[in-house]
């Protein structure tokens, strides 16, 4: 054959083997690692205990130390007589269950809500988009929550936290949490009180099959009918807010879009102008100041 038609030919490939894929790959490395792990774990969980010898005459036995119970969790909760047979295995799983849910005691129980709204509408009417960042929002949030709720957490701890944790103390469980949850609850009850929506409490209590037999008291009135009360009478105190802080902006935006028309320029977007406007306006007239100000003075 020439050389000429050996050019002509299609070029035929010889079949590769399949190569398996990055994530196949990473998987068959971490498989020692995880059968180790699994091993460890099952080594540990099946341990038997080993019967303290018996001590020589004349001397005490030791107690031992519990070995299971770290960080004592189980013990400060249950006490002693009742950590029985607990394993490290149910702490982390209460432990981890309590962390679950500080989130939500904290963004749903406290005045976190509405200062949050408030920051987020005061942020969206200078037309920044995500300037400040998130981050930075929940941030001050967060610490304007503990400087708002201070007084609150002082007290919780106080009565609720140090005496259940003296050695010598008699407090149980239940009178534990009665003591911790009373400072907020009177925290919500004089929220919806001071900003007059008494009416969601109404509506919550009729929802709840309780407005039949009304509460004598606050006393009588349920955790868990005073806390979505709570949250919608922070989120319509939120919205006015920002409804309110919402206003001079959009006066801002409504000269500069009446300037704009007045010169002819129609094509130029108002809100690239009226931005650098509202930021200059906003720091000279000490706008964070304010707004966290009246924030802080909201919560009576």
């Amino acid at each position: 054959m020439k050389d000429g038609n050996l050019k002509n030919l299609p070029l035929v490939r010889r079949p590769q083997p399949n190569k398996p894929s990055a994530s196949l790959r990473c998987l068959m490395r971490l498989l020692p690692v995880l059968f180790t792990l699994v091993l460890l774990f099952t080594v540990q969980t099946r341990a038997v205990e080993i019967e303290p010898s018996p001590s020589p005459a004349g001397e005490t036995a030791a107690e031992p130390e519990d070995a299971t119970f770290p960080f004592n969790l189980l013990q400060n909760i249950l006490g002693e007589d009742d950590t029985e047979g607990a394993t490290t295995t149910v702490e982390i799983m209460l432990l981890l269950t309590v962390l679950t849910l500080v989130p939500s005691i904290l963004i749903m129980m406290t005045s976190f809500t509405r200062i949050v709204i408030v920051l987020s509408f005061t942020r969206n009417a200078m037309g920044t988009q995500n300037m400040p960042p998130n981050q930075i929002i929940i941030g001050l949030a967060l610490f304007l929550t503990y400087f708002s709720m201070h007084g609150t957490l002082t007290q919780i701890y106080e009565e609720a936290w140090v005496p259940y944790q003296q050695e010598e103390s008699e407090m149980t469980l239940d009178e534990f949490y009665t003591a911790a949850v009373e400072p907020l609850r009177e925290f919500m009850f004089g929220e919806i009180r001071n900003q007059g929506h008494a009416a969601d409490l109404g509506m919550f209590l009729g929802l709840a099959g309780l407005n039949e037999t009304p509460p004598e008291s606050l006393d009588d009135i349920p955790t868990y009918v005073l806390i979505p009360s709570f949250i919608t009478s922070e989120l319509k105190t939120g919205l006015w807010m920002g409804f309110l802080i919402f206003i001079p902006f959009i006066v801002i935006d409504m000269i500069v879009a009446s300037a704009l028309m007045s010169m002819g320029m129609m094509m130029l977007p108002p809100a690239m102008i009226s931005m650098p406007f509202k930021l200059m306006i906003f720091v000279l007239a000490n706008g964070w100041d304010n707004v966290v100000m009246n924030l802080i003075r909201s919560f009576g």
